[in-house]
């Protein structure tokens, strides 16, 4: 669940500048921070998505030869039709539009979105039929393809709200703490003096008048960033922890029955690595059974080289404390996520806040998983044209299907016309 941040546009381009921070870049990890990370695995082989039966929906009207691209062309959004996208006839669309109506409240400022939301918000208790002839009649879909090479397949994987147990205080059982933002970490955003890095974020720690990377993993693990003060809380799993910092958001429960939430609220700055595929890599897992289960047994079956296994991943995420509540977390796009019908993706590819329509299949089966979504989120993993993280919503259920998703992927974004 991913931050935004704050635009602007114009200037010149500083060519000396970003010289001069470009060896900073790479060390630091010049990266688009997320809230929500995506699940640890390794992406699998491309599949083909199996061909569902024919849609039986009307002819529509021919489309104007428009090509959509956005920045920085990762994506082509070429105008398509109804009838295209399979199964569209037998998804329960009243489930997408009420996400959809939910993300309006972030993107009727938009003047892409203003009139499209206020008729939506209109017709928010309508009858799924109503819905679907809106939808229909105000948005055109567009098949995403990757710009570089024309493909339409992807991946789709999964991620979710996890529960961890946790105090406020620690103890013998609780030792492992979640850690709020750092006073000296510090966070450069570049688009005001380079508009072509918007979305990248720079961040690192002063030393003396030199910015310098920020604490790795490892680093933090050992004790030498100042965290001492920042602790919310402590939990008895450092396993259970690194995958929180993974999905980006999750649920303590505490000794005294109560609960508290957590969300993303920044990041070390260093890029995100798959363990999974260091597993794999080194022979220790097959490439095909890496997923969030696979490496927590491995971490059950190999206590004492779980840390350094975790420490290969020096990416770290902090947190803030959110208000209690049962609908979902707060996704990058400011408001609540819907289990099922929310997705994080690659802004710079599809729009934020955007119904999207997947088609795919069901975690480690060849079932059609094919429905409308709204594009609300992002993660530091999702990246690319065609890619996408499914949320499947709150605990040990949602984390099956979160773990065992890499799936092959076709997406539509329904844009007003």
């Amino acid at each position: 669940m991913t931050r935004d941040s704050n635009r602007r546009s114009g200037g010149r381009h500083p060519a000396g500048l970003l010289a001069l921070l470009m060896p900073l870049l790479l060390a630091a990890g010049c990266t688009h921070a997320p809230k929500t990370r995506p699940v640890d695995a390794a992406a699998p082989k491309a599949v083909a998505v199996v061909a569902p039966p024919a849609c039986q929906c009307p002819a529509a009207a021919p489309l104007p030869p428009v090509v959509v691209e956005t920045p920085p062309g990762k994506a082509r959004l070429e105008p398509a039709s109804f009838d295209e996208l399979p199964g569209w006839r037998d998804d329960d669309v009243q489930a997408a539009f009420a996400a959809f109506v939910q993300g309006c409240s972030a993107l009727r400022s938009q003047p892409r979105w203003t009139s499209t939301c206020a008729r939506a918000e209109v017709l928010a208790t309508s009858d799924a039929d109503t819905q679907r002839s809106f939808v229909e009649s105000a948005l055109v879909p567009h098949r995403v393809v990757a710009a570089a090479d024309g493909r339409l397949d992807g991946l789709l994987t999964g991620y979710y709200e996890p529960l961890l147990e946790g105090s406020r205080t620690p103890d013998a059982r609780f030792r492992h703490p979640i850690y709020a933002p750092p006073d000296d970490l510090v966070s450069v955003d570049l688009a005001s003096v380079a508009p072509d890095t918007r979305n990248i974020r720079l961040r690192g720690r002063l030393q003396g008048r030199r910015l310098i990377p920020y604490w790795s993993r490892a680093e933090i693990e050992a004790g030498q960033a100042p965290l001492a003060g920042r602790e919310l809380a402590w939990v008895d799993d450092p396993v259970a922890l690194f995958f929180l910092q993974v999905q980006g958001s999750g649920r303590v429960r505490l000794p005294d029955g109560g609960t508290m939430r957590v969300g993303y609220a920044d990041q070390n700055g260093h890029p995100y690595k798959s363990i999974g595929r260091v597993l794999a890599d080194r022979g220790e897992m097959p490439i095909d059974k890496v997923s969030m289960q696979g490496i927590k047994a491995w971490g059950q079956a190999n206590p004492a080289r779980l840390p350094a296994l975790l420490a290969e991943n020096p990416s770290y995420v902090f947190f803030r404390e959110l208000p209690a509540g049962n609908g979902g977390p707060l996704g990058a796009l400011g408001v609540p996520l819907t289990a099922g019908r929310s997705i994080a993706v690659d802004p710079t590819s599809v729009p934020l806040g955007a119904p999207v329509y997947v088609a795919s299949t069901w975690p480690g089966t060849d079932r059609p998983l094919q429905r409308l979504v709204a594009a609300q989120d992002t993660g530091g993993a999702i990246r690319g044209a065609v890619r996408a993280d499914f949320f499947w919503g709150f605990g040990p259920e949602a984390g099956e299907l979160a773990g065992k998703m890499k799936q092959a992927l076709r997406m539509w974004v329904l844009l007003p016309k």
